[in-house]
């Protein structure tokens, strides 16, 4: 995952949930957080759908309408809705604004918001 980010990458979480950062800078801090999470997280990740993917101005930059595809030990299998505003650099990722589904997302593992 570490060759996907550019060492100054910036991923960032528009919506997220108390304890959950909004904003990640470097590719070490970025890797070492998801990695951390895929180990904690009680759903897993197996695949991920891609439903639509749209161009922007900006011929670096596209965005993803896509689903997160896994099992939760609490709910069973799931898929989570999402959409990722990718930027590439250089054939990196420079930036990836991740508008993760919170409710959808707390749904899977068994929790209200």
């Amino acid at each position: 995952m570490s060759r996907l980010y550019a060492v100054d990458a910036v991923h960032e979480f528009p919506f997220t949930a108390p304890g959950v950062p909004s904003r990640l800078e470097g590719r070490e801090k970025i890797v070492n957080w998801i990695a951390a999470g895929w180990k904690a997280n009680p759903l897993k990740y197996e695949r991920y759908r891609t439903l639509a993917i749209y161009d922007t101005n900006d011929p670096e930059t596209i965005i993803v309408e896509q689903e997160a595809l896994g099992t939760s030990a609490s709910t069973g299998e799931f898929a989570l809705p999402n959409i990722v505003v990718l930027t590439v650099r250089n054939g990196q990722v420079a930036r990836l604004r991740d508008y993760v589904n919170i409710p959808a997302a707390a749904a899977a593992i068994g929790r209200d918001l």
